[in-house]
């Protein structure tokens, strides 16, 4: 027997919710560094309650759900073993004679790919930018913002923690890390945009938030709470 959307877009959300704080628990478990674990994963412990708290009046799109998971678990990855020493990292990089670990990039990939995506849902659904040509730069350009500032956040921890602060750096000796950085989450955010906007604006439209038709024409947002918020009763 089929199961209802109403259901699904129910079930969805608490099954990831479940799968992060299982992946949470795990990463916490006897993790390389304490604090450069909390440094790593404090982003969960910030966005996962805000999703939490506001689902029922700001419900998102499950490919946002899903992307926003993944990420988490990234970041429990990255902090349990600190990027540098992470070892599916480390076995690409023998496997293909790499000069260091590569999992710090993927995780600046992933800081540009999936937040593209909450970028995007946050403006379409929250401002005049909905069916805008402005929404897709203007969405990678605050995901670069973003990446800068937490380049400055990790500037601060070197400048505080010194030395020990250069798990949580992982710069692997690369004078250019921080460029590196930015410019992953660059990419990352830009084939976001290009790979995910067509997929999102049909989950968008679902919601009731922009038109199937005419992502153009602006919906009602009496319509689209109601409709976004139906399967959650």
């Amino acid at each position: 027997m089929s199961v209802p959307p109403s259901a699904q877009r129910r079930r969805l959300p608490a099954a990831m919710v479940a799968l992060v704080i299982v992946g949470m628990a795990l990463s916490a478990w006897h993790p390389h560094d304490r604090t450069t674990w909390f440094l790593e994963t404090v982003w969960v412990f910030v966005g996962l309650p805000v999703i939490v708290l506001t689902w029922r009046r700001f419900p998102v799109t499950g490919l946002l759900c899903c992307l926003l998971a993944a990420h988490a678990l990234v970041l429990a990855v990255g902090g349990h073993y600190t990027y540098a020493q992470v070892p599916i990292g480390d076995w690409v990089r023998d496997t293909f004679g790499l000069s260091r670990n590569p999992y710090d990039r993927f995780g600046h990939l992933m800081q540009g790919f999936v937040p593209a995506v909450l970028v995007r849902e946050v403006l379409t659904r929250t401002s005049p930018l909905r069916g805008s040509r402005w929404l897709a730069p203007l969405t990678v350009c605050a995901c670069l913002a973003f990446s800068a500032l937490f380049e400055l956040f990790e500037w601060a921890a070197a400048v505080i923690g010194g030395h020990s602060a250069d798990a949580f750096l992982a710069t692997q000796g690369d004078v250019w890390d921080t460029q590196w950085d930015m410019f992953c989450a660059l990419i990352g955010a830009t084939v976001s945009v290009l790979l995910l906007s067509r997929v999102h604006d049909r989950q968008l439209a679902r919601l009731g938030v922009i038109d199937s038709v005419d992502p153009y024409r602006a919906v009602s947002p009496t319509v689209a709470v109601r409709t976004s918020t139906a399967g959650t009763r």
